[in-house]
């Protein structure tokens, strides 16, 4: 009988995507806002060294996404213990 469980491969093993989001849930759930800011200020830093002004053709720097990513994660966590 097949398996209809999109989140299993055949030998009932979770797949990587489903993994990640369940880590990714995971950390979300214990982690704040100041946690994304931080690590997207890290990864800012260690990708762009030192930023001048330098145009990076209007793609978001990771010191950003950290920030956005910190405030949609505590929107998401706001509104689902609201519920």
């Amino acid at each position: 009988m097949a398996n209809n469980n999109r989140n299993q491969n055949n030998n009932g093993k979770m797949t990587v995507q489903e993994a990640g989001r369940k880590g990714g849930e995971a950390t979300s759930n214990n982690h704040n806002q100041e946690f994304y800011q931080e690590i997207g200020r890290k990864g800012g830093e260690a990708s762009n060294g030192n930023n001048n002004g330098n145009n990076n053709g209007g793609k978001m720097s990771r010191e950003e996404a950290g920030r956005k990513g910190g405030e949609a994660s505590r929107r998401n966590n706001s509104n689902n213990n609201n519920n």
